[in-house]
């Protein structure tokens, strides 16, 4: 560890109070206990059992804030732990037969052909929560230190700017700022690497890009919220391993979306629907297209008379290969979803997660054998390794779509036969420019149908989340000038975050004659698609404190 002094990268609205705090010391320390944290964990100890590897996670109990479909390609997995299949996790269906639906408003069309990338023979159907729970005890008896309800909240720096670690957020700071009686300081993580493992738009993640220029050579990367919910139905109406995706109706030909609907066992039913975030209507409401998603003839049979049992939402990184940053900085690199490693067409990123968490274990363990525990080389690494060819091949297909559906799909009809040979290679944008005035706007038509299936609306959706926030702390989505909300924002795009939120954090209200913006901070359920949409740019999501937020069931 350098003895240079070590400074702290707070968000810029947050003056800078000097605090004794306590002092933690390891050789790495890894951000997020997601598939990719928790399997670079693993292999690092796997690979040098006298290396001390501790994981913070940010939410109460590590799976907590884990939501993902989530079919997953097993081949990772079986490098990482061999014998996981004689003790896999506690929901873990074989896949069985796949389809492929394009939908109408009334009805829909099952294609004879699935496509390649959706042909799921050989994979898992698995709450992606109840793994990471599953993994996190393997993990420790290897030695890893894992820290549930620990946010990372700043980034150390060396005199030099080298990523030293992370600081923990304070714990007990009031919405005014002051300290109440169970303030206790946050601590400092020090270590020789850090690995961020945050998932899709990571909030120190963000930081360090624009910090290192990480993205200097890359497109901007691009996002989706993907909405689930977990349902309990008749054992009957299940078929164990069926998946199910469906393109079409409710988005309209410029709106890319879609949904999946995988069957699992004892009558549970995992269904969600995903939107881009590159849409262009400002009067999009992604919640409420997956609530008429599921109000569809073909699929509210399946449901009526069942219990939702647990719902969500989070972005989804979609950018893929033009779009990834450079993996490595000085002191620190990004694995899995902060990295932007999803195959869009797959709609899978665990495999992924699971890849780039070994290699920069393997990358470490290398160095360090080799004298000295560095992260330069690890960019290189993964861009040379299959994860990185994976994304090569489908480049082109997310970015197909932003020429309207049909174009999208005769593209990635194309990208497909050819392997991604194309030599072409689409461009990607940011997301929060794509969205149009309210007086330019193409006002697609909202062929939208009555809706009887729980949730009744999205504060409901947020019960089934079992968010939780202590409602006496600062908002952590820092909004920087409220005023532009009011005014310019509310003319020119009529506050399209009371709409893009799933969970109705969001709110323009009126008080004596005045409007202003009312942020329901407690009901956030860290999906981040604010600080991705917003299109003056002026959200930033921080991290509450250690503990907060959902507490996703089985999603």
């Amino acid at each position: 560890m350098s003895e240079q002094p070590i400074d702290s990268v707070q968000p810029s609205d947050t003056p800078a109070i000097e605090i004794e705090r306590d002092v933690m010391e390891y050789d790495v320390v890894t951000v997020g206990a997601g598939p990719a944290g928790l399997s670079f964990a693993i292999r690092l100890k796997q690979l040098n059992p006298e290396l001390s590897v501790c994981v913070i996670e940010k939410s109460s109990t590590i799976g907590a804030h884990i939501l993902s479909g989530a079919v997953i390609e097993p081949g990772p997995l079986d490098a990482l732990l061999p014998g996981w299949r004689d003790n896999p996790p506690p929901i873990c269906v074989p896949a069985g037969e796949d389809e492929f639906w394009l939908m109408t408003k009334t009805g829909g069309y099952k294609s004879p052909i699935v496509p390649p990338d959706m042909n799921n023979h050989g994979n898992f159907i698995v709450s992606l929560g109840a793994m990471c729970a599953w993994m996190a005890p393997q993990a420790e008896a290897l030695g890893v230190e894992i820290y549930p309800g620990f946010a990372a909240a700043e980034t150390l720096h060396d005199a030099d700017g080298r990523v030293a670690g992370v600081r923990i957020g304070d714990m007990g700071i009031a919405k005014d700022g002051t300290h109440k009686p169970g303030f206790t300081a946050g601590i400092d993580i020090r270590a020789k690497v850090t690995v961020f493992a945050e998932g899709a738009r990571g909030h120190l993640t963000k930081r360090l890009i624009k910090r290192f220029k990480l993205d200097a050579d890359s497109d901007p990367q691009g996002y989706s919220i993907g909405i689930k919910e977990l349902w309990q139905v008749p054992e009957d109406r299940v078929t164990p391993g069926k998946i199910v995706h469906s393109v079409g109706w409710p988005a309209d030909s410029h709106t890319y979306g879609g949904s999946f609907l995988y069957h699992l066992d004892k009558g549970r039913i995992a269904l969600g629907y995903v939107s881009g975030l590159d849409y262009r209507d400002p009067d999009y409401k992604p919640w409420e297209a997956f609530q008429q998603w599921k109000n569809h003839p073909m699929i509210k049979p399946l449901l009526e008379g069942g219990n939702l049992v647990s719902a969500g939402a989070r972005a989804i990184v979609t950018g893929g290969w033009q779009s990834l940053p450079k993996l490595d900085m000085p002191g620190a690199l990004l694995i899995g979803d902060t990295a932007g490693l999803l195959n869009v067409p797959k709609i899978k990123g665990t495999h992924q997660a699971i890849r780039s968490g070994m290699l920069a274990a393997e990358h470490l363990a290398a160095q360090h054998a080799a004298g000295a525990l560095e992260s330069a080389g690890f960019d290189a690494k993964l861009r040379a390794s299959d994860a990185m060819a994976e994304l090569k091949k489908v480049r082109n297909i997310k970015p197909g779509f932003k020429k309207g559906f049909w174009f999208g799909m005769f593209n990635a009809a194309w990208e497909t036969v050819t392997g991604g040979l194309s030599p072409w290679t689409l461009k990607n944008k940011a997301d929060w420019p794509s969205l149009q005035k309210l007086g330019e706007a193409e006002k697609p038509k909202r062929d939208y149908i009555d809706r009887t299936l729980a949730p009744r609306d999205r504060l409901a959706s947020v019960y089934f989340a079992a968010t939780e926030h202590d409602e006496d702390q600062p908002v952590h989505l820092k909004v920087a000038d409220t005023n532009i909300c009011i005014t310019q924002c509310a003319e020119e795009y009529g506050n399209p975050c009371t709409r893009f939120c799933p969970a109705g954090v969001y709110e323009i209200v009126e008080e004596a004659g005045a409007k202003r913006l009312q942020i329901n901070s407690a009901n956030c359920v860290h999906c981040k698609t604010c600080d991705i949409k917003d299109p003056y740019e002026i959200i930033n999501w921080v991290t509450p404190e250690g503990g907060s937020g959902p507490n996703y069931q089985n999603l």
